[in-house]
């Protein structure tokens, strides 16, 4: 859902193992031996922005969108603005790829209104660059024809899926294959859980190939169709448990 211009409009621009890594990048967001949950604001904000500097600018809204929602604004002190003028500046960025220019330009000015008083950086997300580039926007949508969007940077680093860790990728696989292609959005969801359920565990068979999904582009329908065997394997193995009551 976006809303900040009235255009809710949805376009979007591996290998098995056996260790106890949970790939390459950010640890894994949540207390020890505990995965981030996927609403979890640093979580969210961390796959967003993988998402929107890989290039699924549109799509970065959607993590965002699902830690805001839940957010009191009275209460929630600086991640409903935060979440709120990133969500923004997702919304004017694609408008403006799509030349809805009066679109852009209200998503633009919403993003600024928000970010403005947080201040050069919050959660460690840079916000000098995200608030010049919706200023920019507003004052000339057109902008985006002659200049690239900016990258957005946790605690200095450039976040993309090679950077993000367990938590978020699993956020973020099902994103991108809902953008790629709808078709596989089920099977890399439920391929995400079984990932979460790894963690700890010293499994990593399935966690390798959710981060290959991310990090592979051209392996995807490889990557995906193996993923598809973990998911009716563990979906076999749970409906003989669940004859053993039956």
């Amino acid at each position: 859902m976006i809303d900040d211009a009235g255009d809710g409009d949805d376009g979007s621009d591996g290998s098995d193992g056996d260790g106890d890594d949970d790939g390459a990048g950010h640890a894994p967001t949540g207390s020890a031996g505990v995965l981030g949950d996927p609403s979890d604001v640093a979580v969210a904000l961390e796959a967003g922005v993988a998402l929107f500097n890989e290039g699924f600018v549109l799509a970065a809204h959607d993590p965002w969108e699902a830690a805001w929602l839940p957010l009191d604004a009275s209460v929630e002190g600086a991640d409903e603005p935060l979440l709120h003028g990133l969500i923004a500046t997702a919304a004017a960025t694609h408008h403006a790829t799509t030349r809805n220019w009066a679109g852009a330009v209200g998503c633009a000015d919403n993003g600024v209104t928000y970010l403005t008083p947080l201040g050069s950086s919050c959660r460690g997300l840079a916000l000098d660059p995200v608030r010049d580039w919706c200023g920019r926007l507003a004052a000339d949508p057109e902008t985006i024809e002659r200049a690239g969007r900016p990258t957005l940077r946790i605690d200095g680093v450039a976040v993309g899926f090679d950077d993000v860790g367990l938590a978020a990728a699993t956020v973020a696989a099902p994103v991108v294959a809902e953008t790629v292609t709808s078709t596989d959005e089920s099977v890399v969801s439920a391929a995400a859980e079984l990932a979460r359920e790894e963690y700890g565990t010293g499994r990593t068979a399935v966690t390798e190939l959710v981060f290959a999904f991310l990090r592979e582009p051209d392996a995807r329908p490889q990557v995906v169709a193996r993923l598809a065997d973990h998911v009716d394997r563990a979906e076999r193995q749970r409906r003989d448990v669940d004859g053993l009551f039956e």
